[in-house]
């Protein structure tokens, strides 16, 4: 027969117990063999946990203002990336702003 609700609760508390306990023991192992790779590499606190890239510029990811125009369409292009079919193959200083 199945087991009662209350009697599988008390099951969970004592499963979950379990795994407390199982945690804090392995952790505690972890960081003792951790520890003794780090003094028997000399390792420092840079090796392990290298400091992030440099941040992206002030500037990365920020508006630029357009510098062509097509007069029939009113589009713009900031001259950055692929350009846009109305200026490909032509003079672009006739699109200048």
């Amino acid at each position: 027969m199945a087991n009662s609700y209350k009697e599988l609760l008390r099951e969970r508390e004592a499963l979950e117990l379990k795994i407390k306990e199982a945690r804090e023991k392995e952790l505690a192992e972890a960081i003792t063999r951790v520890r003794a790779l780090i003094d028997e590499y000399e390792l420092t606190q840079q090796d392990v946990f290298p400091p992030a890239r440099a941040a992206r510029s002030a500037s990365a990811g920020t508006k630029v203002a357009p510098k062509y125009r097509d007069p029939a369409t009113g589009q713009t292009w900031t001259g950055r990336g692929k350009p846009p079919r109305w200026i490909q193959g032509q003079d672009r200083e006739q699109f200048a702003i």
